[in-house]
């Protein structure tokens, strides 16, 4: 089995300009877990997923601060930056993953269930030559379990 068998193709979208909040309401609505975010003509520029929502509700980790003979080397610090851009985010474009994990139509089952597992990727985009064709979610690789056409 591969990743069109089993993909969503009925894609609920956002564009970049939604406020958070706004999208936040649309996932409930909606009963998703996330959504593509398009242009304008459609074209595909990254994705928002619950779990960059609920980045903003995280605490910040402040970087911590090593002396070694009086030369002060911080660690942490390269992060610092995108998690208070991420936490004070206002619109979509903010929070959204612009180059998530992706996969392309002919992706096997076993290579999805593998980048779910090992990269905390649970939303993944179907892209064909840089367009969305679907997405596949956890729900739709349990769905094709519990149809027995997986294993």
């Amino acid at each position: 089995m591969k990743a069109a068998d089993i993909m969503t193709r009925k894609l609920k979208t956002i564009t970049p300009s939604v406020p958070v909040r706004e999208v936040a309401a649309f996932f409930v609505k909606e009963r998703i877990s996330g959504a593509p975010v398009v242009d304008a003509e459609g074209h595909f520029l990254g994705i928002v997923t619950e779990e960059d929502l609920i980045f903003q509700d995280k605490k910040i980790h402040l970087p911590t601060f090593l002396n070694i003979f009086s030369n002060i080397i911080p660690l942490g610090i390269e992060h610092l930056g995108e998690e208070i851009r991420k936490i004070a985010a206002t619109q979509a474009r903010e929070v959204m993953q612009q180059k998530p994990v992706s996969i392309s139509p002919g992706t096997s089952v076993e290579e999805i269930a593998t980048l779910m597992t090992e990269r905390k990727a649970h939303y993944l985009p179907v892209l064909n030559k840089g367009q969305i064709m679907g997405v596949v979610t956890k729900r739709d690789l349990i769905r094709a379990v519990a149809k027995g056409k997986v294993w």
